[in-house]
């Protein structure tokens, strides 16, 4: 079985998508750094450069590669990973270009000539009815008259969009695509813009500037600028731009929608975002995504944007009758520039509660197999295998506790933290190493492709963050970022980036927000696009961040792995399992897909043909996290069933899988097939016959999963068994809490414990994170000083004269609006007004404001103003908070240096966040630092965005935490 397993995800190219084989990842080119130093993070740290003997990302022949961009983009964070990654990821030496590039309802490739454009609606099916393709098939090149281009770089992206460029020396061409986008926004410089159709052809319209053709089956619109005309000879369609620059594109679903598409067919769009907001009281995940357009003529800003299944399916914007065919279903077009989706958010669990029927003797058993091996790791080495031991070992751990074998426990706590921190110092062989042109981390050994191809850093990474959130549960203070979590952020940080401002890595490197789904491919270098074969590992990854967000009180990580388990948990019951039917192909003859890909999807695995293993591969790991998969229980009876036709009428490989599977659907038929089989099996590498028994045990008192009811929480779960319902939930804080359900029901949950109607049990260990504060603190105390201009260029200082000389660079936020360079005794709160709904951003509005006079000091070297100033938005949404710092350096009543931060947006969840200065970054800034002599320093905070007050928290002492700082620099 390892030996097969070992094969999984091949850096070769499928053979049946016709593309060379790759080079083996051991090419010893591009080595690595004998001299690389350790950057340091916490107790650990890690590498600047790989270590020597090592590859980085290369290509198909195994020569480096750095990504493809223009000037203006070089040194920007590479989004690797995505949909479009063959434009700036130049897999194949041959083809300075891209491969095939599907961003629905287009397909696209670069060439030497320009923009191949194609629309296909009709999939091919592979002949055995095990692969469903839409591909790519150019109806249109678009471009410009004479362009003949050595390449074609990347100018430009935004969330879903990307701006592929081409230049010759005498042409320039540059066209906008994206998801869900009908439109290709293009420029052309140094001739005619130039449109070559695939055969000639049958024009239907002809309105000068406006052209309505029909090319192989489909109905494009060609806009050009008001007062140019279209000409078309044979197959090529030209018109002379003068001095304007653009033209566009349109694919429509009639010829009917000319004037609809006409419309908005200016209104280029320049930037796409996601935003995401997880409201725990609702229990529930709004999502907005929004483009952002601009005129190239006229005054429409509007758009048309096409919304993929998953996305119409949860939206209640208005949206119109227009439809495209795509490999994932229909899509519905709205009219507008942003849409709204909200979802109920179901939750996870760290663990099952100790709910089984299971022979505790047999289960002390199981678990002792593992845990008592010489080397529970067996020998693995490199980042996926050493990952799955550690899940493996992971989910024994609380069923240790459970037993109430602590010293199993212990050890197998201790063996998790051994493992991890000799990754995570970053000096040892196995270790994480910064790649600065790449902007990722890399573990080495690797594994994969996640080298040389940048594949699976989701995947194998996280297994780590979830060891580290068991840990985290049982030892908060090895969890702390001064100690190890320092690195287990990092880590989710490579595949995660949700914050805009970190330019270490890109936006979400794994997701893609449009798709709703993961990519593994870092290149994308296929004909059929990008591709995901084991979504489970992607949940696996968003369900890591909830529970290291949680166990650790970083409630951002938290919400951002509630958004990206939610979305995804969506987009895999529509185009992995075809929960509704309403997604693949009639001809393609299964019930679910192994792998998704940008065409389309295929019954099959990167290893192997076995139907247990096609199956199983969206199944594994089997955690807390995996409760999703019981959200569609009809689709989980559905798969296992079509599994069993394939297969014999049984389950042979991975048994154990299969059955926990099984047991979110059918959790006695699964006890059933364990208690029959479970003497002649072989666990799959990542699981241990003690966890199985525990999961479908447990699984069989308590039914199967409530997904219509929700928690205030995202660590709860509500189980169905006939008519009993048992409500769970985890509590990670160290003070009991009341978690609410949706169906009305309460439950008491004492610290650090997961509890049910069955009972409760605390963790054992030192885990714990200090709870948030009440929604309406009893102390609202307000700076006296806050008489501020609505919005002004700068503050007015008002420095006072008989204040004792002050130094240092540390001042904490007290009551009446001081700064001190000493902490408080008693923690209290100051209320921030509420913005009025309108838009504050960088510019004061009723500040709280916070000043200390007569200071001196030496301007530091390099040094920066930096704070962290703890906030509350408790339930109230769409709130942000904004600070502005000014330095009046002589005490003569004017500031000579301004710096205003960008916002920091709250959450509508009761409990302190720490906005960060370093983490926010600068906004703007006027005037210059120097020296501090008998100077003033200021600070004000006030609502950037909403319509609520907020609480800041000042006067804390040390021992209370969360203490409000800022942080100046000077000496």
């Amino acid at each position: 079985m390892k030996p097969l397993r070992q094969l999984r995800r091949p850096t070769a190219a499928v053979a049946a998508l016709t593309l060379a084989a790759a080079a083996a990842l051991t090419a010893t080119v591009a080595t690595g750094s004998a001299s690389a130093a350790t950057v340091p993070v916490g107790l650990g740290g890690y590498r600047d450069a790989r270590p020597a003997g090592t590859v980085g990302p290369s290509n198909s022949d195994g020569a480096p590669v750095t990504p493809k961009v223009t000037a203006r983009m070089a040194g920007k964070a590479a989004p690797t990973n995505d949909w479009w990654s063959s434009l700036i990821y130049q897999r194949y030496a041959g083809n300075p270009y891209s491969e095939n590039l599907y961003a629905n309802p287009y397909t696209f490739k670069a060439a030497a000539s320009g923009l191949e454009v194609g629309y296909p609606t009709n999939p091919t099916v592979t002949s055995d009815g095990r692969q469903y393709d839409f591909t790519h098939t150019k109806d249109l090149t678009l471009g410009v008259a004479g362009l003949n281009s050595p390449d074609t770089k990347v100018d430009g992206w935004s969330d879903w969009t990307v701006t592929p460029y081409w230049a010759d020396g005498a042409h320039t061409f540059s066209a906008t695509i994206g998801h869900g986008l009908p439109y290709v926004y293009a420029h052309a410089t140094g001739g005619a813009a130039q449109i070559t159709a695939a055969s000639a052809p049958a024009v239907w319209s002809n309105q000068g500037n406006v052209l309505g053709i029909t090319v192989a089956g489909h109905t494009y619109a060609l806009f050009a600028p008001t007062g140019v005309n279209w000409s078309v000879n044979g197959s090529t369609i030209s018109a002379n731009l003068g001095a304007k620059d653009y033209y566009s594109v349109a694919v429509l679903p009639s010829q009917a929608d000319l004037a609809t598409y006409k419309t908005y067919a200016y209104s280029f769009v320049t930037d796409t975002k996601v935003g995401w907001d997880y409201q725990p009281a609702a229990g529930t995940l709004r999502t907005t995504y929004t483009a952002t357009t601009t005129p190239q003529e006229g005054t429409q800003t509007g758009t048309l944007q096409a919304l993929y299944r998953h996305q119409w399916l949860t939206t209640t914007d208005p949206l119109t009758a227009l439809t495209y065919t795509s490999p994932e279903g229909q899509m519905k077009v709205r009219e507008g520039a942003s849409f709204s989706t909200t979802q109920t958010v179901n939750g996870i669990l760290p663990s099952l509660p100790d709910a089984g029927s299971y022979d505790r003797a047999k289960l002390a058993g199981y678990l002792h197999a593992v845990a008592d091996l010489p080397d529970p790791f067996m020998g693995y080495s490199d980042t996926y295998w050493v990952g799955k031991a550690l899940g493996q070992l992971s989910q024994l751990i609380p069923i240790a506790d459970q037993l109430g074998d602590t010293a199993t426990r212990d050890k197998l706590i201790g063996l998790v933290k051994g493992k991890l921190q000799t990754w995570f110092t970053g000096t040892n062989a196995s270790s994480f190493a910064y790649d600065n042109v790449w902007k990722t981390l890399i573990g080495y050994p690797a594994s994969y492709g996640t080298d040389a191809e940048l594949n699976d850093h989701h995947f194998h990474y996280a297994y780590f963050i979830q060891a580290a959130a068991t840990v985290a549960r049982y030892d908060a203070a090895w969890a702390a970022d001064s100690a190890w979590g320092g690195m287990v952020k990092i880590l989710a940080k490579d595949a995660a980036n949700a914050d805009r401002a970190d330019a270490r890595f890109p936006l979400l490197r794994n997701f893609d927000p449009y798709a709703g789904h993961g990519w593994a491919s870092g290149h994308a270098g296929f004909a059929a696009g990008n591709n995901e074969e084991s979504s489970s590992e992607s949940m696996n990854f968003s369900s890591a961040l909830v529970l290291y967000g949680s166990a650790t009180g970083d409630t951002a990580m938290r919400d951002l792995g509630v958004y990206l388990y939610t979305t995804e948990a969506k987009t895999i019951e529509q185009y992995w399992f075809n929960a509704d039917k309403q997604v693949f192909p009639a001809a393609f003859q299964h019930g679910t897909a192994g792998m998704v890909w940008g065409s389309g999807a295929a019954y099959s695995t990167w290893w192997t043909a076995a139907p247990g293993m096609i199956h199983g591969i969206n199944v594994l790991p089997v955690t807390g996290g995996s409760l999703y998969l019981g959200r569609r229980q009809d689709a989980v009876k559905a798969n296992l069933a079509e599994l069993k036709a394939n297969n014999g009428g049984q389950f042979t490989d991975w048994r154990d899988l299969l059955w926990e599977f099984e047991a979110l659907a059918d959790p006695a038929a699964a006890k059933a097939d364990w208690d029959a089989g479970n003497a002649g099996y072989t666990p799959e590498e990542g699981e241990s016959r003690a966890h199985t028994y525990h999961w479908i045990y447990n699984l069989a008192t308590l039914g199967t999963l409530d997904p219509a009811t929700t928690a205030d929480t995202p660590t709860a779960a509500v189980f169905v068994n006939g008519s009993t319902r048992t409500h769970v939930a985890h509590n990670y804080t160290t003070a009991a809490r009341t978690v609410r359900f949706s169906d009305g029901f309460t439950l008491t949950v004492p610290a650090r414990s997961t509890a049910s109607e069955r009972g409760s049990f605390t963790d054992g260990g030192t885990g714990g994170v200090t709870p948030s504060p009440s929604a309406s603190p009893t102390a609202t105390a307000s700076p006296t000083a806050t008489a501020s201009p609505t919005a002004t260029a700068s503050p007015t200082a008002s420095p006072t004269a008989t204040v004792p000389a002050t130094t240092g660079s540390t001042f904490y936020l007290q009551p009446a609006g001081a700064l001190t360079t000493t902490t408080g005794t008693a923690a209290t709160t100051a209320t921030i007004a509420a913005g009025g709904g309108a838009n504050h951003d960088g510019a004061p509005y009723q500040p709280l404001v916070y000043q200390v006079a007569n200071v001196t000091g030496t301007l530091k070297s390099g040094a920066a103003t930096d704070f962290d100033l703890f906030v509350d938005a408790a339930g109230s949404v769409g709130l942000a908070q904004q600070v502005r710092v000014s330095y009046d350096l002589t005490g003569d009543g004017s500031f000579d240096r301004v710096e205003t931060f960008r916002y920091f947006a709250t959450d509508p969840v009761t409990g302190w966040e720490r906005y960060s200065g370093a983490t926010a970054g600068l906004q703007s800034a006027t005037g210059t630092l120097g020296n501090l002599a008998k100077g003033t320093v200021r600070v004000e905070v006030w609502p950037a965005l909403g319509n609520a007050t907020a609480q800041l928290r000042v006067g804390a002492s040390q021992a209370q935490g969360s203490v409000s700082v800022l942080r100046i620099p000077f000496g």
